[in-house]
């Protein structure tokens, strides 16, 4: 007979930035448990789902989450109880309902997630099997290569740097932990090649772990990593550079043009630009790369770089299966960021990750700015079989913890070699 859920509890707690956020704890009548934590993003797509703030500015500078806390406890909760928490769509499908709303700005995006969250975790327990065989059951699992987020700038950060991160890609590791080493350990030359060129200053952190060096150029943290490699003992073939532009974040509508580096370029001139360091740095991956709209603009860098590298649609596509749709009618882009909390439920993110990969677009698993202890993207990327899971440096717990997972859950599998290839 299967179990069914008998509590559903909400709370309003911190994320790594210290802003409150929305966490779910779910009990089942033979007293399984499942918890869910929301992070937060601060680069966030115009055309996420809505997360629910309260607006009160005197709690909290108006960022407290309390009307997300009490649709849980007094909307969803009554709906949810006897429910089977195996059948994750149909508890969510319960609460879309109850929302209503195309973008969740009814119950709040970060409601539904927590609960949903929550809800597979209590159904992996009841079934005794890890979170990641839950969401997916396989003979067997490719683990996810880390994208690390070393050097931050734009909304991440208070430089004058405009590409919001500079990625270290350990793409030629033996296994999920060795990458993670190979990552460290270029993090921490990174640290002194820092220090020797801009001072201590210059290791301070931003948001996600990575380093905030004093610097206005693109090209000062590309050359800056690139030396970190080699002084690591690594070429980069081993260790690859990735970028994440966030270009929403310095794009002019009113002008339409592109503020980088000092200049204000057009569209075509910021595509030759592009093209001009993936050739001198070997760029692996390449995110976000125009506006969030600009799908024409993605269509052209790919059809020129896609087939050496790997061009990720972020904001453009926020893990919307509608708008994944549209990208895939223009060959915007040959990979998807995935972020549960841009959609704002499991079943939706499931259903998000299929129709990449029978599209044949590639999917990278991510964290945001505002993260929290939940490791739940971990076994998400382990589940879908995602090409590179994103959780930033290999710093700070609420990063490091998604990397700990994997190396869990890799030596569980007993995988050795078997990464995404």
């Amino acid at each position: 007979m299967a179990d069914k859920i008998k509590y559903v509890r909400a709370r309003q707690v911190l994320d790594s930035r210290g802003n409150p956020t929305v966490e779910t704890d779910v009990i089942t009548e033979s007293g399984f448990f499942g918890r869910g934590i929301v992070p937060s993003g601060a680069s966030t797509g115009v055309h996420e789902a809505v997360e629910l703030r309260d607006g009160d500015k005197l709690r909290y500078r108006g960022l407290g989450v309390l009307n997300a806390v009490r649709n849980v406890n007094e909307v969803i909760a009554p709906k949810l109880f006897g429910r089977d928490p195996c059948d994750v769509e149909f508890v969510d499908k319960i609460m879309l309902d109850l929302d209503g709303t195309p973008n969740k700005s009814k119950l709040g995006a970060n409601s539904i997630l927590s609960v949903s969250m929550a809800v597979a975790r209590a159904g992996a327990s009841s079934k005794g099997v890890p979170l990641y065989r839950f969401l997916a059951e396989r003979n067997e699992y490719k683990l996810p290569r880390p994208m690390m987020n070393v050097i931050n700038g734009g909304k991440h950060a208070g430089n004058g740097l405009s590409i919001q991160e500079f990625l270290l890609e350990p793409i030629e590791a033996d296994s999920f932990a060795d990458a993670v080493r190979m990552g460290a350990e270029v993090y921490h030359v990174l640290k002194e090649v820092l220090k020797d060129e801009c001072g201590t200053t210059s290791t301070n952190v931003g948001d996600e772990g990575g380093y905030a060096p004093p610097m206005t150029n693109t090209r000062e943290p590309l050359d800056a990593i690139s030396k970190a490699i080699r002084k690591a003992g690594y070429d980069e073939s081993s260790v690859r550079i990735g970028i994440d532009a966030a270009s929403s974040s310095f794009f002019d509508r009113q002008n339409q043009k592109y503020k980088i580096d000092g200049r204000m370029l057009t569209a075509e001139e910021l595509l030759d630009y592009y093209m001009s360091i993936v050739q001198e740095y070997n760029l692996n991956t390449m995110e976000d790369p125009f506006d969030e709209d600009s799908f024409e603009d993605f269509a052209t860098i790919t059809g020129k770089l896609g087939n050496r590298v790997m061009v990720i649609g972020d904001d453009l596509f926020v893990t919307n299966p509608d708008r994944i749709r549209k990208g895939l009618s223009v060959r915007a882009a040959n990979a998807v960021l995935i972020k549960p909390n841009q959609i704002g439920s499991v079943s939706e993110t499931m259903n998000a990750v299929q129709l990449c990969h029978t599209s044949g677009l590639s999917t990278v698993v991510s964290h945001r700015s505002g993260e929290t202890e939940d490791v739940f993207i971990s076994h998400l990327s382990t589940a879908v079989e995602s090409a590179y899971i994103k959780a930033g440096a290999p710093a700070r717990g609420e990063r490091t913890s998604k990397y700990n997972e994997l190396i869990r859950i890799e030596e569980q599998l007993g995988l050795g070699s078997a990464l995404y290839d």
